[in-house]
């Protein structure tokens, strides 16, 4: 049972839920543009990015070098025992992703973009997480796993049910990645300090402490500007005014860091749960858009 704890935990329960959640808003702005829906490619689909999500997630840890440990006061033992649960755990899942690929093609509902979108996922998770690139260890992760769940999910989503590319999935996604990436470096801030101790080279390690904050700043307050340049490319303000009302939580985190940087008590959890509700609730408010209107 602890053991199956700890496969949860490792899994990422919350970039599964963002994957899901981007998902949905990718088939929602299909059901906008007035595409057809098909609720097989839409539930196979879900699950194939779901898969690969929990893949990317595991095979980080299977391949993580063995003098880190997986969790605290574990045994040599349980680490072997809990990377080998965390392969087959992996091989399972991309097991069922070839067969969901199968069945997408023999309903003749994987069309070409949509199948190279999958690879792409694919080669996103290997050039992540498994060696000899190995992005995770090499600064950059985050935003290999940005583009995975706020671009790949909901282009994905929107071939399997539109078949053809449109621009406003480009306009909707692009932005998200911005507020995934700084979701994701700003989870980098709490664990600096272990991170530097396994000289694991996060962005935030990469990048050194000042730019990094001034780098997240630029990815949250630029996600906002891409928002408002939407009548641009020929897309209404009062499509996707929602997301702005997530605008003063994005202000209060960029004041948190700064503070930080001038030698303000660190508040972590408040800041690692304002990053989560910025890119979480943007993508929810645009998703309950598209599916109402």
């Amino acid at each position: 049972m602890q053991r199956l704890v700890t496969i949860l935990r490792l899994s990422r329960p919350l970039y599964l839920i963002l994957a899901a959640l981007t998902y949905i808003l990718g088939a929602g702005i299909a059901r906008y543009l007035g595409k057809p829906q098909v609720p097989t490619a839409f539930w196979l689909g879900l699950l194939s990015v779901l898969f690969v999500q929990l893949s990317m997630s595991l095979l980080v840890e299977v391949f993580r070098p063995f003098n880190e440990p997986i969790v605290a006061d574990e045994t040599i033992s349980d680490r072997r025992l809990t990377r080998d649960a965390a392969l087959y755990v992996s091989i399972a899942a991309l097991a069922s992703l070839a067969v969901i690929a199968f069945l997408l093609y023999r309903d003749r509902l994987l069309n070409a973009p949509a199948f190279f979108l999958i690879g792409i996922s694919l080669l996103v998770l290997l050039v992540y997480s498994v060696p000899p690139l190995r992005f995770v260890d090499k600064g950059l992760g985050e935003l290999l796993l940005s583009i995975q769940i706020a671009y790949l999910s909901p282009s994905i989503a929107y071939l399997l049910q539109a078949r053809v590319y449109h621009n406003l999935v480009v306009f909707i996604s692009t932005p998200l990645v911005f507020l995934a990436l700084a979701m994701l470096l700003a989870f980098d801030f709490p664990s600096y300090s272990g991170d530097m101790k396994y000289e694991r080279n996060t962005l935030l390690a990469r990048l050194g402490w000042e730019r990094a904050i001034s780098f997240h700043r630029f990815l949250v307050l630029g996600a906002y500007i891409l928002f408002t340049t939407a009548p641009i490319f020929g897309f209404s303000l009062g499509l996707i005014w929602p997301v702005f009302l997530t605008l003063p939580f994005a202000l209060l985190q960029i004041y948190w860091l700064q503070n930080i940087s001038l030698g303000a008590k660190p508040l972590w959890n408040l800041l690692t749960a304002n990053a989560i509700t910025i890119l979480g609730l943007s993508a929810y408010l645009l998703t309950l858009t598209f599916w109402l209107r």
